[in-house]
């Protein structure tokens, strides 16, 4: 019988299936362009090929294709009666998530990990900024991440994608030291490995390390093909470190030749969430961003998540709606959200009431607003780098409220976890005030 690269047997009778499914699953868990094609491939090879047939749902899923990825979630579990035990449980673990059934899903993916530890497929499933225990609702994802990884590290040894997660998972627990070394490794291994990039800049964001994270990716991201789907989010880890040089012309450089809807093949999460991010980080950093990109973005954003969830998504619909003159439909959202009542809904309707009194300047309601969730902000999911967002609105908010010690103090704590020009340029405003 053939076997996936990790030793798993795969009930699949054609070995030129089984041979596109191991590249698929390489391509997919590397973020590299060509899994979705890969396994087409392996289904035409075999129609009867479960696996196959969820890994192509689990890309549908990625790029918000819903009902493709029912489908095929549907053919998967149909044909799953002819499969092991082992890809009976995988094929659960990932059906449940393309269904929208998180906490399923995420027990699911626990107890099948328990037997099967070298699946990575599914462990994927956890992992990551968007990732099951990401969007939780949990506050201890990232250290639940970390020692989900450590719980199964022995079974993995030297195996390129899990160095990737591990370091990434020691980044966003804290550890960017380690964090930064294992990425390394990670892509001294397979360095056409997109989820190693993305884990390198995070690590160097939170060591502060901006300048060396533009020279890696001045010479690694040209290797990348636009239709990668972290091609567009490692751009915006290069318009950050421009922002931390206060170089705001070159930020929006990268946004337009790079980010920028029509510009970018990035997945529907990524595109809008990195680009409101963007935009707004700008604005608070003094650029002026281009006529109609707001309005550009809330055009898309209103059709690719036409209702709220994830909450991460919902904070960033926010910032959209606020800036482009529409409050009144954050504030139906924010009516909508507030009826699941969950620790993560509860942050988010915080957050957005903060970042809507920030648009209409009543800075000092904005700053009770985010400061009463601060502390949970973690809940909402993705990265620390992204939920600096936040911390930036809230300094912004006090220095505009003419509070200069308040914003002297969080840009200290913030100084002290990380350098950063920008929030040493920011604590001189204090200074001068």
């Amino acid at each position: 019988m053939d076997e996936d690269r990790y030793g798993l047997p795969l009930s699949t009778t054609s070995t030129a299936a089984a041979t596109l499914y191991r590249d698929g699953v390489d391509l997919l868990l590397s973020a590299w362009p060509g899994a979705a094609e890969r396994f087409e491939a392996a289904i035409e090879a075999d129609p009867d090929f479960a696996l196959a047939h969820i890994a192509r749902g689990r890309v549908h899923q990625a790029y918000a294709e819903a009902a493709a990825a029912r489908e095929k979630s549907r053919l998967a579990t149909e044909l799953s009666n002819r499969c092991t035990a082992r890809e009976k449980g995988h094929i659960a673990a990932l059906a449940a998530s393309i269904e929208g059934r998180s906490p399923d899903a995420i027990k699911l993916a626990e107890a099948h990990l328990e037997l099967y530890p070298r699946d990575a497929v599914v462990l994927s499933l956890l992992m990551g900024a968007f990732g099951l225990y990401a969007f939780s609702g949990r506050a201890d994802h990232d250290q639940a991440r970390l020692g989900l990884c450590e719980r199964h590290a022995r079974h993995y040894g030297r195996d390129w994608w899990f160095l990737t997660y591990l370091g990434w998972s020691h980044t966003e627990a804290g550890n960017a030291g380690a964090g930064r070394l294992l990425a390394e490794q990670a892509l001294d291994l397979r360095r056409a490995n997109g989820n190693g990039a993305h884990a390198l800049a995070h690590a160097l964001f939170e060591q502060g390390e901006l300048d060396v994270c533009q020279a890696f990716m001045d010479g690694w991201l040209p290797a990348y093909d636009r239709s990668g789907i972290l091609h567009g989010h490692l751009s915006w880890h290069s318009a950050l470190g421009a922002l931390d040089r206060g170089d705001t012309a070159t930020a929006l450089r990268v946004y337009e030749e790079r980010i920028r809807i029509g510009n970018s093949q990035a997945a529907p999460l990524n595109a809008f969430t990195d680009i409101a991010s963007l935009l707004w980080r700008c604005e608070l950093s003094g650029g002026i961003v281009p006529a109609g990109a707001w309005s550009e973005v809330a055009n898309y954003a209103a059709s690719h998540f036409p209702r709220p969830g994830p909450v991460f998504a919902d904070l960033h619909y926010a910032l959209i709606a606020a800036r482009t003159g529409q409050p009144d439909v954050a504030r139906e959202r924010l009516a909508e959200i507030e009826r699941s009542a969950t620790p993560a809904t509860t942050v988010v309707t915080g957050l957005t009431r903060g970042m809507l009194a920030f648009v209409e300047q009543d800075y000092r309601a904005a700053i009770a607003a985010l400061e009463a969730v601060q502390a949970e902000t973690v809940r909402i999911g993705g990265s620390h780098a992204q939920r600096e967002l936040v911390e930036d609105t809230l300094i912004a908010a006090c220095l505009r409220a003419g509070l200069p010690e308040k914003a002297r103090a969080l840009i200290d704590l913030r100084l002290h976890r990380r350098p950063s020009r920008r929030d040493a340029a920011w604590r001189a405003q204090t200074t001068a005030a």
